[in-house]
């Protein structure tokens, strides 16, 4: 069926089916995956997979309310993202309440060097910030709309880190870290997107309000509205790695919601060459990295990835939130790393601007174990069997080591003398990582693989490890 053919109903229902089910975006396949031309390019993939570790933070006004971002706006998203409130009954009265959240934003308590510093220890490698959700609320000193966190009506506006963005990425950039810049491509609150009087009438959808093949003049506005937001954060703030950017509805034909990326994408490389694009669930030149959400691929994916999930229950502040364990975590980074992908560790930020104490708590435990076995994370591939059995396998080739890591489900489980690493090929000697490294420990190659004797100093009876990290010296 042709796009001309496709009822606007049947287009929606395509939509959700195809990229949002509950929030949950799905992911582009390994077979639409486009390779760049651009041989620089190319070398910043492979500096992207060295990475592993980043640190999501969905943040804005929709985090004094708890909800999932900025949702709860589409009509046709309501009946799973208003939920928990007592929401106005008009939904044109919904909106506008929502759209005033910014009127009482105030988050004097943001630190951007605490939060960098916290990152730091916890061993992550990048920084993927939203500077604008679908809400269309700037987190930036924007000049292309009011509705922005330096706005007049923003009482955080004349705060001394009133511009979040600028301030959030020096101070990361300060401590060694990139930076990715989340931008949605839908904007829910501009005229040139959800324009009233249009013949969808009050109701509300992801998409525009209009049909961009009949209102043209409208929809460049848009384009043009967009492509200024682009160059201003690519222009005004420093080094940017990454442009990831959300609202994998606004594409090529998808009811006409061309945008041109790639025009302002190769504009910005003209500025900062070395920039990566995300386009997630679009496929083609720019999505150079794929994004699974809330999930973790079941094989390996040689092409560059990165899941991107919550260390709670939402990717915005949830009051009383439920996070994931250290020991959680670490199995979930080494699943993702030894498949071949990045883990964007998603915290949702206080209202306040602090960082939840229990976010706080994991990312400090995360740190103090990466700081010991960051060594089969960190500039690693994946490597056969890949992920099996609890194991986890990842490689440096050019060192000729492999790490075979056992992931103990919880405290609970047995600790044995003697471990079969599923692994094949002929290595010369093995070592266990820890904060002491324990050197040459006792082997033999079977037909099932390598059983290693596990030294009495490394076994605690009452408690199991979060892992065992095994070097294999391949020669």
């Amino acid at each position: 069926m042709s796009e001309q053919q496709m009822t606007e109903k049947e287009q929606q229902q395509l939509d959700k089916l195809l990229e949002v089910q509950g929030g949950v975006h799905n992911y582009s396949s390994e077979e639409s995956w486009v390779k760049p031309e651009d041989p620089y390019i190319l070398e910043r993939l492979e500096w992207f997979k060295d990475q592993k570790l980043g640190l999501m933070m969905h943040w804005g006004p929709y985090s004094q309310l708890g909800v999932v971002e900025s949702w709860a706006l589409s009509d046709d998203d309501g009946d799973w993202s208003r939920d928990g409130i007592d929401w106005q009954p008009d939904p044109q009265q919904l909106k506008r309440e929502y759209f005033g959240l910014n009127r009482t934003f105030n988050p004097i308590r943001f630190q951007p060097d605490v939060w960098a510093e916290l990152a730091k220890e916890g061993g992550f490698r990048y920084l993927n910030f939203t500077t604008k959700h679908h809400d269309g609320f700037c987190m930036w000193d924007t000049h292309t709309t009011n509705y922005r966190i330096t706005g007049k009506e923003t009482p955080f506006h004349q705060h001394r880190y009133a511009d979040i963005v600028g301030h959030l990425f020096e101070a990361f950039r300060q401590q060694g870290l990139a930076i990715s810049a989340y931008f949605s491509k839908a904007d829910w609150h501009t005229p040139y997107y959800w324009t009233d009087g249009m013949e969808r009438g009050d109701h509300r959808w992801r998409g525009p309000s209009y049909d961009p093949h009949q209102y043209p003049w409208l929809w460049e506005e848009f384009v043009q509205f967009t492509h200024k937001q682009i160059e201003e954060l690519l222009t005004r703030y420093g080094r940017v790695d990454v442009l990831w950017l959300d609202a994998g509805w606004v594409r090529p034909g998808k009811g006409g919601q061309d945008i041109r990326l790639g025009e302002i994408v190769d504009r910005m490389r003209e500025h900062q060459p070395w920039l990566l694009a995300a386009d997630r669930t679009v496929g083609g030149a720019y999505e150079n990295i794929v994004t699974p959400e809330q999930t973790v691929p079941e094989h390996a994916m040689s092409i560059p990835w990165e899941s991107c999930v919550t260390m709670g229950t939402s990717f915005s502040f949830r009051y009383e939130d439920d996070y994931k364990s250290v020991r959680e975590l670490v199995h979930m980074l080494m699943e993702i790393v030894s498949k071949g992908g990045n883990l964007a560790l998603n915290v949702g930020p206080q209202p306040d601007g602090r960082l939840p104490a229990g976010a706080i708590e994991r990312i400090k435990g995360l740190g103090a174990w990466l700081n010991t076995y960051g060594e089969a994370v960190y500039e690693t591939r994946s490597c056969e069997p890949v992920y099996t059995d609890n194991w986890a396998f990842t490689g440096r080739a050019a060192e000729q080591r492999v790490y075979a890591s056992y992931l103990y489900s919880n405290e609970g489980t047995p600790v044995p003398s003697v471990h079969l690493i599923p692994y094949q090929a002929q290595i010369q000697s093995i070592d266990l990582l820890g904060e002491e490294v324990l050197t040459n420990l006792t082997f033999r190659q079977t037909e099932q693989g390598i059983e290693v004797d596990l030294p009495a100093t490394a076994r605690n009876e009452n408690k199991a490890p979060i892992a065992h990290v095994f070097r294999l010296h391949t020669s």
